[in-house]
């Protein structure tokens, strides 16, 4: 029986079959393949050839066990789930050698964006986390505030001017982004502002309505779901119904219960009159699987990012994920009953979706969002920074959690430099980042 396994850098671990099932799961789902009992036979396929070998004192590498995947699963005529696992396995390899990922190039990097906030930022004296703790110090940080959300309302009065442009012709409009990037605020403050204009109305499609049964996702060995990723939707069911609505057809909108992680019955009968646009806020609203069959005339693409380009002491930026994860920790805690901690544990799921899925079509976008607050962080801090050097002792030597070690070390970097804000009174009730802490005067 195999009970260990040699990592790349040469530690001996655990054997876990689990792992494997997982890993071919996860590509078998990235090409419409849902048969676990099929992962479960590649994977027993795998570890016989496993066991039919010699190892003496030594053990199998995880560059042995990932080969016979692949020449299992070619073997077996999975020629398509094979492509993704291979492809996942490049990209991973890309990664550890430091080289650019096939998913995210730098024709992916918004660079006006980027210039234009880093050059606000400069204006305003806040590229730097000490900078931003200055305006608490000198008793203006509600100046911060103020010009925070005027930089982003700006943004917002440039969207709607765009789609003005082009609004006789259009059916949809997309705000995409990746996790927490504050879809929801910016969704409602682009079509409050459009009220009025040429008798348009707006018509909210959930697409989170069409998430596939719970029972049909994977979970990894320690229980958790990846519902992050495009194919956790019912995709050939959302293009049905949105061709059909834009042909002036009714469909029956499904009723997603996410107690009970099933579809059941239907919402409402839905279709669109005239002058109807379909106003989709996704994480996935670009994927192309999604819309596919619909003229790009008729959509109007928002790409919505935690832009920011505020530097640490040792000048390097903060990462815009770190950000949105600060977010989704705050809103998860206060929505969803989620601890900060399983938001800290799920992350890795949610970055390898975004790289893989969304991050890849900010290039497809008619507009870029940025929605980072530079005063954001000390509230941040006020929330959550008491936690993060737990979490650090915690997983400093759990091999399984690696990722939300380092994550949680990065963090507590952030919070050492920057002083904590306790006044959250002071930020608008209209504010994006109402949408995470509470307080806000929109209903989501």
């Amino acid at each position: 029986m195999l009970k260990k396994l040699v990592k790349r850098d040469g530690r001996v671990v655990p054997f876990k079959r689990e792992k494997i099932t997982f890993a071919v799961m996860q590509a078998a789902i990235a090409v419409g393949g849902r048969d676990k009992k099929e992962a479960e036979q590649v994977t027993g396929e795998v570890i016989r050839m496993l066991e039919t070998k010699q190892y003496g004192k030594s053990y199998p590498t995880v560059e042995e066990v990932q080969d016979l995947v692949e020449k299992v699963l070619i073997e077996t005529g999975h020629a398509k789930t094979a492509k993704a696992y291979i492809l996942y396995r490049y990209e991973h390899a890309l990664k550890r050698q430091g080289r650019t990922s096939l998913t995210y190039s730098s024709e992916n990097i918004p660079y006006r964006k980027l210039w234009q906030a880093l050059s606000w930022a400069v204006d305003k004296h806040c590229v730097t986390l000490s900078q931003i703790s200055d305006y608490i110090n000198r008793g203006r940080y509600g100046e911060l505030i103020e010009e925070s959300e005027a930089f982003y309302q700006s943004q917002i009065e440039e969207v709607k001017k765009k789609i003005l442009e082009s609004i006789d012709a259009l059916k949809i409009i997309i705000i995409a982004g990746p996790s927490s990037s504050g879809k929801t605020t910016t969704t409602i403050k682009i079509t409050e502002g459009l009220k009025g204009e040429r008798d348009i109305r707006f018509v909210p499609l959930n697409v989170d309505n069409y998430f596939l049964d719970l029972d049909m996702q994977p979970k990894d060995i320690n229980g958790d779901y990846d519902y992050e990723t495009p194919q956790a939707l019912d995709l050939p069911l959302i293009r049905k119904h949105l061709l059909a609505l834009i042909n002036g057809e009714e469909i029956p909108v499904p009723r997603y219960n996410f107690k009970t992680g099933k579809r059941e019955g239907v919402i409402e009968k839905l279709k669109l009159n005239k002058n109807d646009i379909i106003l989709i806020d996704s994480l996935h609203g670009m994927f192309p699987e999604m819309m596919e069959g619909i003229d790009d005339d008729k959509k109007f693409k928002l790409y919505i990012e935690t832009l920011s380009q505020v530097k640490d002491k040792n000048f390097q930026f903060i990462r815009w994920a770190d950000i949105r994860m600060l977010r989704r920790m705050v809103r998860d805690m206060q929505f969803r009953n989620h601890s900060p901690e399983k938001t800290l544990t799920h992350w890795h799921f949610v970055r390898r979706s975004e790289l893989r899925y969304i991050i890849s079509r900010l290039r497809d976008a008619d507009v870029v969002v940025n929605s980072f607050l530079p005063y954001e962080l000390p509230v941040m801090k006020k929330r959550l920074g008491h936690m993060f050097p737990e979490f650090i002792e915690k997983y400093r030597k759990d091999e399984e959690r690696q990722d939300a070690y380092t994550r949680a070390v990065r963090i507590s970097g952030i919070f050492d430099e920057i002083l904590k804000w306790e006044k959250e009174s002071v930020i608008p009730g209209d504010s994006l980042l109402r949408e995470f802490i509470g307080g806000s005067v929109y209903k989501y």
